[in-house]
């Protein structure tokens, strides 16, 4: 298998609001596919960064009596924590309101204007009083024009999907305020996107680069008539990057958020010594996107217009992913269900919600659902019925004794995990983390059945079949290991575990997963996990329906 060159990034989490689960669907699901692609030998580098632009961030900033950069500072250090609690390993993880980013924003600007594609014209906005701003879309509520949903946000419907301007909402309101918006007229700066739409329509449909509904969506509500220009400012007074030959604008959050993962890029290529063009003017290089279908159009529209006019390699994939939702209904302050990535750690174990995760994420673009009853019952069938109870049941019988080859003794178990390793490979590879845990946990039956069957507990009694119960449970506890590792992007404080467990190097690759560990002294059995508790899983969401009061 020849090495890849791949760039992944996650959508960047805005810096006005604290990682909660919906947000870590997504980080985990890219993380698991990060890690897969780190087990397989490619050389692989995972970016993101707070998007920390926009009214919002000034208006809160404005209500607090600071400067906006303190608030940055303040809310990337709790992403970075919450993240990397939950096992999100970026490579580098920057920021949009960065040197690196308004030097990059400028050169796409630049080359925007330079091809011809800038147009300015006023633009009637909606205008919160109370404020003093002009309002972005995410900050207007109302009832949507075609299907008269209410309590939908100013630039797209959440109930049928369609796309429209703040002010055709029904009855809008101010998020920031509660104010009536007045209407008011600005010059605002374009792109014109229909100049792009064939190039658009080629690269949309092209095999294998978005989910084929997605691309179906694009095609039937976008590309099938001109494409409607592209207002990339907003006046002043706005949180952002002023545009460089147009004084009191500035840019609009959407045009620098996605060069943050440029930026981030450049900002590792400087602390390492690496070469960014080798990453963002590289055709080899692979650059895959994950992002929820909420943000579709800004990543399969506009971000590959700006990145053709520019000259930059457009994605070989963009990865998307559906909504959450916990007990089968939207998340719920009021409920407890809308539930902050730190309220979770106060309460539960981390690793197992990636598990619950991988196993309801099938490649395509289909909401998932957190039932907490499933999720307890999940993570304690298969991971503590299944996967951690063939170390638990055995390690302990030969602790300090060597381990023995299990081919021969252990029914072919071992050998079935290994012939079954491509198939595990491809479901990680088509992001079809489902089907990963669903082919891993049929092989922990067959070998719990085969621990049940042999019987170690009763082995140990005797000491004239010592040899017998050593090759047990080195049977066991290699297909144990071997499991861990199948699940090791999934779970790797489990994989890491069980690595030292049986005294194997600290470092592995996806392919040893085929090897059994022969030759090592088994270590003392340390708890791996514990059970989830229904009370820690009920103290959680009284918890965030009381933090939300």
């Amino acid at each position: 298998m020849s090495s890849r060159q791949i760039l992944a990034t996650a959508a960047l989490p805005y810096v006005n609001g604290h990682v909660h689960l919906g947000h870590l669907v997504e980080y985990i699901y890219a993380d698991i596919w990060v890690r897969f692609q780190r087990l397989r030998g490619h050389e692989i580098r995972f970016f993101c960064a707070d998007d920390t632009h926009g009214t919002a961030t000034m208006i809160r900033a404005r209500q607090e009596n600071r400067e906006p950069e303190q608030l940055l500072a303040e809310m990337s250090a709790a992403h970075q924590r919450d993240l990397a609690a939950f096992g999100v390993s970026f490579d580098h993880y920057g920021s949009t309101h960065s040197p690196s980013n308004q030097r990059l924003v400028n050169e796409i600007w630049a080359k925007l204007r330079a091809g011809g594609y800038v147009a300015t014209r006023d633009v009637v906005q909606l205008y919160d009083p109370q404020a003093g701003v002009f309002l972005a879309d995410r900050f207007v509520k109302g009832t949507c024009p075609v299907c008269k949903s209410p309590d939908q946000y100013g630039d797209n419907c959440e109930v049928c999907a369609s796309v429209y301007e703040p002010d055709a909402l029904i009855d809008p309101v101010s998020t920031l305020t509660g104010a009536r918006p007045e209407r008011r007229s600005a010059p605002h700066y374009f792109v014109r996107l229909e100049d792009f739409r064939p190039f658009l329509t080629e690269w949309t449909q092209a095999s294998g680069r978005l989910p084929q509904e997605t691309a179906n969506w694009l095609a039937g509500t976008f590309l099938h008539e001109p494409l409607r220009d592209w207002d990339v400012s907003r006046p002043a007074p706005y949180f952002g990057f002023e545009i460089p030959d147009a004084p009191g604008h500035f840019f609009y959050v959407w045009v620098d958020a996605p060069v943050g993962y440029m930026s981030s890029t450049f900002d590792w290529c400087e602390k390492t010594g690496d070469d960014y063009a080798r990453w963002w003017r590289n055709e080899s290089c692979e650059i895959h996107h994950f992002i929820g279908k909420d943000i579709v159009y800004f990543h399969a529209l506009f971000w590959p217009v700006m990145l053709k006019a520019s000259g930059h390699p457009l994605p070989k994939q963009i990865h998307v992913h559906g909504f959450l939702t916990v007990n089968g209904e939207k998340m719920s302050k009021r409920k407890g269900t809308f539930v902050l990535a730190k309220t979770w750690l106060e309460h539960l174990s981390p690793e197992p919600l990636r598990y619950y995760f991988a196993s309801k994420l099938g490649g395509a673009v289909s909401d998932l659902d957190l039932a907490l009853d499933e999720y307890v019952a999940k993570v304690n069938s298969d991971l503590v019925g299944k996967l951690v109870n063939l170390a638990s049941r055995t390690a302990r019988f030969v602790e300090g004794e060597l381990l023995v080859d299990p081919h021969g003794d252990d029914g072919g178990l071992f050998a079935a995990g290994a012939a079954a390793a491509d198939e595990i490979a491809a479901a990680y590879e088509a992001g079809e983390t489902g089907k990963v845990t669903r082919l891993v946990m049929a092989l922990a039956d067959r070998a719990n059945e085969y621990v049940e069957a042999r019987a170690p507990w009763t082995l140990r009694k005797d000491p004239a079949k010592r040899d017998e119960l050593v090759r047990v449970c080195s049977a066991s506890l290699n297909v144990f290991h071997q499991l861990a590792l199948f699940l090791a992007p999934i779970l790797p404080r489990i994989a890491a575990e069980a690595r030292k467990l049986l005294g194997a190097p600290e470092t592995f690759t996806f392919a040893d997963a085929t090897v059994p560990v022969v030759g090592t002294r088994v270590a003392r059995f340390e708890h791996l996990l514990q059970r989830v508790d229904p009370a820690k899983v009920q103290g959680m969401i009284e918890a965030s329906a009381a933090g939300e009061a």
